[in-house]
């Protein structure tokens, strides 16, 4: 009896790092995302971009929208539209409280990474968040820049 050779998975994590630097995240969303035959093996192959990205609640229900998701290359006339809304999945009790916190202190909902899990299925992560004002951000450069160069002092003293 020959042993199967198994194929390591192709591990995806697609972050928006840009979301990090534009927003002060509260609190953290694991959901669930509705996605047709070829988006899913699309998302497998990394071909997702969630730079334009956000979330948007409508009837009780959670959509992301203008999340790019490349077409599937062998894909046939079958093929999905790059940047239609798609559903998100999650419970009642967490649409409810993101619908409630949303609407009362202006917060918004935004997507920050998109992975497979061990399972197969495909998750984003979405976030309860705060805009930053400009001043933060400038913080957030200068805080960035001085850890920089702590590492590159820290590597200069190791090689003395």
């Amino acid at each position: 009896m020959a042993k199967k050779d198994k194929k390591k998975p192709r591990v995806v994590n697609i972050v928006n790092r840009r979301a990090k630097f534009e927003y002060e995240v509260l609190s953290l969303f694991e959901a669930g995302i509705m996605l047709t035959g070829t988006e899913i093996k699309s998302v497998r192959a990394g071909n997702v971009n969630l730079k334009e990205a956000f979330c948007h609640l409508e009837h009780g229900e959670l959509y992301v929208k203008a999340m790019h998701i490349a077409h599937y290359y062998f894909g046939t006339y079958n093929n999905h539209e790059t940047k239609r809304p798609r559903k998100l999945l999650l419970r009642k009790q967490e649409l409810k409280k993101l619908q409630r916190r949303v609407t009362e202190k202006g917060l918004t909902i935004v997507p920050m990474r998109m992975y497979i899990s061990d399972r197969g299925f495909a998750k984003l992560e979405v976030a309860l968040a705060k805009g930053k004002k400009s001043f933060d951000k400038r913080a957030t450069i200068k805080d960035r820049e001085n850890k920089k160069n702590m590492e590159r002092i820290k590597k200069i003293h190791r090689m003395t």
